[in-house]
């Protein structure tokens, strides 16, 4: 998700190097409020939700948030990939609790 029009290009890349891959990416570049567009998207159940900001553009990373609302910070697009991997292979597997 972008902020503004301006960061549409950067949405765009971040989009396609998920793609590569081999995530199922969607990117929502409506020109509406960013809570609007959080709200939204959290209603539809995305699990991760990736927003670009003028910081985030300059220092070529992503805000990511959780489903549940949580903030997990900026990352870079590599270390949230590694974080998505690390998360569909653990997607099932619950270790219970003695």
């Amino acid at each position: 998700m972008n902020i503004t029009d301006t960061q549409a290009p950067a949405c765009t890349s971040v989009v396609e190097a998920l793609k590569s891959k081999g995530f199922r990416v969607i990117a929502d570049l409506r020109n509406e409020k960013i809570g609007y567009k959080i709200r939204e998207r959290t209603l539809e159940r995305i699990p991760y939700l990736l927003v670009v900001g003028d910081r985030e553009m300059e220092s070529g990373t992503v805000a990511v948030r959780t489903r549940k609302g949580e903030d997990l910070g900026s990352m870079s697009i590599d270390d949230f990939a590694s974080l998505l991997q690390a998360d569909i292979a653990q997607r099932g597997r619950f270790v219970l609790e003695n």
